[in-house]
């Protein structure tokens, strides 16, 4: 296993949620968490599903945001950082 193999491999363990963009059969976009049976929401533009897929990964804690385009191929993944706390503790 090369190093590069073992730092994505790692990185993966530590991503909890994984959400994956991709276009229905019917045109539209769909946002969809892996592992669930149906999508959390559909768009008619590819850039309001991954706007809504990062949100809720930001939400979420962070997590792997895949996307594929329209012939169904992974055409980016990014790894989005939990949202930064307005009201942090106070220590």
């Amino acid at each position: 296993m090369s190093r590069d193999d073992f730092i994505e491999e790692a990185k993966n363990e530590y991503i909890s949620q994984q959400d994956i963009v991709y276009k229905e059969r019917d045109g539209s976009w769909a946002n969809k968490l892996q592992g669930e049976k149906r999508p959390s929401t559909f768009h008619r533009m590819q850039e309001e599903a991954i706007a809504s897929a990062r949100d809720m990964l930001e939400n979420e804690g962070g997590g792997r945001l895949t996307i594929k385009g329209e012939d169904g191929l992974i055409r980016d993944k990014n790894t989005i950082p939990p949202r930064k706390d307005s009201h942090p503790p106070q220590r």
